[in-house]
């Protein structure tokens, strides 16, 4: 048999099992248009549509005009009202909004006394202070840069269609109050979400081949005839790495604290609460995919759909709120993003666990589901 021969005899080999290996073949084909869809569909960098807090101290026809203006610009939406900036402020450290729009009852004589606006001329007794002071205030997460920059883009938004006048502006329309993260640093905003990408690559990929290692390995029919039901099961494979979860999150935030200054504010109790919750949805999934997978390999590959999803769309590199509305479905579907909610509010805003709850009430789900469902389809294998 000449070289030749033999060459193409490998290749037709590798073609075949190429062909038999449906998720590879899957692979090939889901990877690229995965990718495609994230990359030029869900991911936006410009963000629009931030949900913010408006409190309306005028309750003026002027102040209903000037938040409508705010809205026109379609950079954020008024999704919840308050009386005081205190309660904006709290909703805020929740994560429910990311910005708040505080209108003082003195609104209108703000913009009569403004000389930026060119109404000045007629209130000589106004000081120099009232003549500089801004028509009205945001407060803003500024542990997300890009949404900080959204709202920062507001500070000089013009009043002349307001006024119905032409508008010679020079000094700002809005003050803007930096929450959190006032020197904009991104590592502030980065080290947290690195422990959930983390957490999640290791914590899947060390699970994702628990089951399928122990046939490869020839203990599967040793498992099969110990009294072990397969929930212990379940629950002695993931155990010892939620250990190793909790030594590599303690290792990021604590370098992250040395080397970049990331703050760690909130409580232990909801900072714990959250990780171990984390740890538990990250590793059954990685349980549901190793009673999937047939190989090692099949089960490494199937992370990868995890994996980069949970990068691109939990909100670690774009702005949740930056996403359409298709993709916040899919991204709500990721142990990641609830992860990535509540690990940010408790280092950065100071939460505590019960402002949290939602988030950690959905990882707990992720979690219980995952082994219910692992170990359901381990006993089917079974039979």
């Amino acid at each position: 048999m000449n070289p030749l021969r033999r060459i193409l005899a490998i290749l037709a080999k590798e073609l075949t099992q190429l062909r038999r290996d449906r998720v590879t073949m899957g692979m090939i084909v889901m990877l690229p248009l995965i990718q495609l869809m994230l990359f030029g569909f869900a991911i936006n960098t410009d963000v629009r549509h931030i949900p913010a807090a408006l409190v309306d101290q005028s309750n003026t026809a002027l102040s209903r005009v000037l938040a409508q203006a705010v809205t026109a610009t379609q950079v954020v939406d008024f999704t919840e009202r308050h009386a005081t900036p205190e309660q904006a402020q709290h909703a805020i450290v929740q994560g429910r909004v990311r910005a708040a729009l505080i209108i003082p009852d003195d609104v209108a004589k703000r913009v009569a006394r403004s000389p930026s606006l060119g109404l000045g001329l007629g209130t000589p007794r106004a000081t120099d202070e009232e003549l500089s002071r801004p028509v009205a205030q945001w407060l803003v997460d500024g542990s997300d840069t890009m949404i900080a920059s959204s709202i920062k883009g507001l500070r000089n938004m013009p009043l002349g269609e307001l006024l119905r006048k032409p508008v010679n502006q020079s000094t700002p329309t809005f003050a803007v109050a930096l929450l959190f993260n006032p020197e904009q640093r991104s590592a502030v905003n980065i080290v947290p979400g690195l422990v959930a990408i983390i957490l999640t690559m290791t914590m899947i990929m060390f699970t994702s081949a628990a089951i399928v290692r122990e046939g490869e390995r020839g203990n599967m029919e040793m498992l099969i005839n110990t009294p072990v039901r397969p929930i212990e099961l379940m629950l002695g494979k993931i155990v010892p790495y939620i250990f190793i979860g909790l030594i590599q999150a303690l290792i990021i935030l604590g370098l992250g604290h040395l080397v970049f200054r990331v703050p760690l504010g909130g409580g232990l109790l909801a900072l714990t609460s959250a990780t171990l919750l984390f740890i538990g949805a990250s590793l059954s999934l990685g349980l549901v995919l190793s009673t999937i997978a047939k190989s090692q390999l099949q089960a490494m590959q199937m992370t990868i759909f995890i994996l980069l999803p949970s990068i691109l769309l939990s909100g670690f590199m774009f702005p949740y709120e930056g996403m359409p509305r298709a993709a916040q479905y899919i991204a709500e579907a990721l142990p990641a993003t609830h992860f990535m909610r509540a690990i940010r509010a408790v280092l950065l805003r100071d939460a505590l666990l019960a402002d949290i709850r939602t988030d950690a009430l959905w990882l707990l789900g992720f979690m219980l589901a995952g082994l219910i469902v692992a170990s359901l389809r381990f006993k089917k294998r079974l039979d």
